[in-house]
């Protein structure tokens, strides 16, 4: 095995590997969940794989999700079993073997007021056993994920103290998987993918794909080259259409808001707030480890070219606000509001709404041997890698082993007790695992690394000096948006902007 860390000289070496014309097993073309996790799975099968991403690790889809990591309650509710069951198997995979590290369990309340119906709270109760019934068939256990129980309205209120007291009878109480942060996994899949020497390169935006070559533009230098592969997998998600016209999609918005810490009192409880007129769909309120408040999500189709970075409409901003303060005690305004983001789901195309669309994967051979991967979620990414190389080695006749990412941890995963042994502080624990000694050494041995990178964070230099050194960070916009997450809040962003560049130009010019 080869080194984890992911930085600008590697990328250097390893592409200039490529460009002189060194054929690998596999080009994987996409650097979000669903990519990184092919990587993974086809280079710890034995196989020599190249990945390249436009942007930078997480820059799609993969970093303006829930944070969740579903059971499959909603598939129950459409009557897909299969998926149902496929989601709380791959949530226990990530919460027991692969990832106890960036993954917690989220109490979950569904607040009970005098306008909720008895059929109404019957209907919820039983989903929820029957999620709790997924949870058991996948051997997830309950010391990880507790069964759910109805609880009276004080013990709500204790839970969740935001919530609006008036007319409140109780809350019925389940649980959930939750990421750490959804790019934290995106980065651990890539950089575990290179210790089994995958080539993980960012800024390389393909031009043209077939089956056994990619063109690409190097972002850095400005070069053109081919990249030749035995098999290429289109992994670029609602993208993957303007790369082959074998795959039809229909898009989907979800929009989120994020609230700064103190503005809503929500312990570490999320509450699931029933859309009106609608059985199976809530808006949540989702506390995260830094106090922030996530509040989503939404599901609207969208047309038109696909943009980098969504925006959410101002009509989702006052869907969302509206339905969050019917059970708050303080009604929420757009002064509440300190930052937005939103994602596009890369839905299959098929009739009805999008809402109700199928969150199935599918792997799609085209007429040029190209394969292409679309659908499906965050949850269940290791089963579309799996899926996915599965058939890159019966199309391209690779000699490969056997898919063995079920049971192979991430970088910085270890079992939940072993965590909690780690001499480092809980919040260093949360992010990086059994690496997050090394990350607090690095303020150990020089004291302005130890300090935070602005007031109103707990974010430490010492962060910013590993993204680049070991994360594959290549530009401040890459450590604020996608290593540190502090963009989520342009004023936190704003705040240590000058100093996050400071550093990053430091590191890379230590890397030369």
């Amino acid at each position: 095995m080869t080194s984890g860390s992911l930085n600008a000289r590697r990328r250097e070496r390893e592409l200039a590997a490529l460009a002189s014309g060194e054929r690998v097993d596999v080009v994987v073309v996409g650097g979000g969940v669903t990519g990184t996790g092919i990587a993974l799975d086809a280079a710890s099968r034995g196989l020599s794989v190249a990945l390249v991403e436009a942007h930078d690790l997480a820059f799609g889809t993969s970093r303006w999700s829930s944070k969740l990591v579903h059971g499959g309650l909603r598939y129950l509710a459409h009557g897909e079993l299969g998926l149902a069951h496929e989601s709380a198997v791959e949530r226990g995979i990530l919460m027991t073997r692969t990832a106890p590290h960036l993954t917690r369990a989220m109490p979950q309340l569904f607040p009970l007021y005098s306008g909720t119906s008895r059929v109404q709270e019957a209907v919820v109760a039983a989903a929820l056993r029957a999620g709790d019934g997924l949870r058991r068939a996948a051997r997830t256990p309950s010391s990880v994920l507790p069964r759910p129980r109805k609880i009276p309205a004080a013990e709500a209120l204790a839970l969740a103290p935001g919530l609006s007291a008036h007319g409140l009878r109780g809350a019925l109480l389940a649980y959930d998987g939750a990421l750490v942060d959804d790019a934290r996994l995106v980065v651990s899949l890539a950089r575990t993918a290179a210790t089994f020497g995958a080539r993980v390169l960012t800024r390389l935006s393909a031009s043209s794909v077939s089956a056994d070559r990619v063109t690409v533009r190097d972002g850095v230098s400005g070069d053109t080259l081919d990249i030749h592969a035995r098999q290429v997998i289109n992994a670029t998600g609602v993208w993957a259409g303007t790369l082959t016209g074998a795959v039809r999609l229909r898009p989907s918005l979800g929009s989120h808001l994020v609230l700064a810490p103190g503005t809503v009192p929500m312990g570490t409880t999320s509450v699931n707030i029933g859309v009106p007129g609608e059985t199976n769909r809530f808006v949540f309120l989702l506390p995260q480890p830094d106090g922030r408040v996530y509040l989503g999500l939404t599901d609207e189709p969208i047309a038109g070219p696909i943009p980098d970075v969504p925006v959410v409409p101002e009509s989702d901003v006052d869907f969302l606000l509206s339905l969050a303060s019917s059970v708050l005690a303080r009604p929420l305004t757009r002064a509440d509001v300190a930052g937005s983001f939103a994602g596009l789901r890369p839905l299959v195309a098929g009739g009805g709404r999008s809402a109700d669309l199928s969150r199935k994967h599918a792997v799609l051979a085209g007429a040029d041997g190209l394969l292409t991967v679309v659908g499906g979620k965050l949850t269940t990414y290791r089963r579309m890698a799996e899926d996915a190389v599965d058939a890159a080695v019966r199309l391209a006749g690779l000699s490969a082993s056997p898919c063995r990412t079920a049971r192979l941890p991430l970088l910085g995963a270890a079992p939940r007790p072993d965590l909690s042994l780690v001499d480092a502080a809980p919040r260093l624990v949360a992010r990086y695992g059994t690496e997050a000694p090394r990350v607090a050494a690095l303020g150990e041995l020089d004291a302005e690394f130890a300090a935070p990178v602005a007031p109103g964070t707990e974010i430490t230099a010492a962060e910013i000096v590993w993204a680049v050194r070991n994360e594959g960070a290549l530009d401040v916009e890459d450590v604020l948006e996608r290593r540190t997450r502090l963009s989520l809040i342009p004023a936190d962003a704003a705040a240590a902007t000058a100093r996050v560049a400071e550093l990053v130009d430091k590191s890379l010019a230590g890397l030369t």
